[in-house]
């Protein structure tokens, strides 16, 4: 496949290319970067983003930050783009591993326009991706979402695909001139 062999190699991955049917995750692309920074800044108010990225912050992103972990032997970011049929429709990936504890939390950001038809779709291909990644390639024992509690159809998304909820912070962030909780989803290795 033409794709993968442009692709750029994370050093800690037996494979590089997770599939499902038109699906994939690819090592994250240096070309999808400002459709990430797009998608980020029209949905900051669910990330742990305090401001809109611009193409200067997003390029020294990637430069410093993202090429970084590729040669690593325990990067505390894995991230992919996430694609169909070739075209990049999301990106995520586990970040803040904790190798020690093997536990790492999931992260996934879709295409705005795809949130209303497809995200409960869109969100359980990716998780079954995902849990390749950190399951069976990494065997991580627990993977986990920290989510603000403003999006319950997310939660949906996630009890579909066996994810338990772990945690409730209470008033744990501030959103909007209020407190708003924390909620933690979480699946343990080989608990399908």
């Amino acid at each position: 496949m033409k794709i993968e062999s442009k692709l750029r190699q994370y050093k800690v991955l037996n494979r590089q290319v997770f599939e499902q049917g038109d699906y994939k995750l690819v090592p994250i692309r240096h070309e999808d970067r400002y459709s990430i920074m797009q998608w980020r800044n029209e949905q900051i108010y669910h990330l742990r983003q305090a401001e809109p990225l611009t193409k200067e912050k997003q390029d020294e992103y990637f430069e410093n930050v993202v090429a970084e972990v590729f040669n690593q032997e325990r990067p505390d970011q894995i991230l992919f783009s996430f694609l169909q049929n070739q075209e990049c429709i999301g990106y995520g990936g586990l970040v803040h591993i904790n190798w020690v504890d093997q536990n790492a939390e999931v992260s996934f950001v879709m295409d705005t326009r795809l949130e209303e038809s497809h995200f409960k779709f869109n969100w359980q291909t990716y998780l079954g991706l995902i849990e390749q990644v950190a399951f069976d390639d990494l065997n991580i024992q627990k993977i986990y979402v920290y989510a603000f509690d403003l999006r319950p159809h997310l939660y949906e998304a996630l009890e579909s695909c066996d994810y338990f909820l772990d945690a409730r912070l209470e008033s744990h962030c501030f959103f909007q001139g209020e407190f708003k909780d924390v909620v933690i989803y979480s699946k343990l290795k080989g608990l399908d």
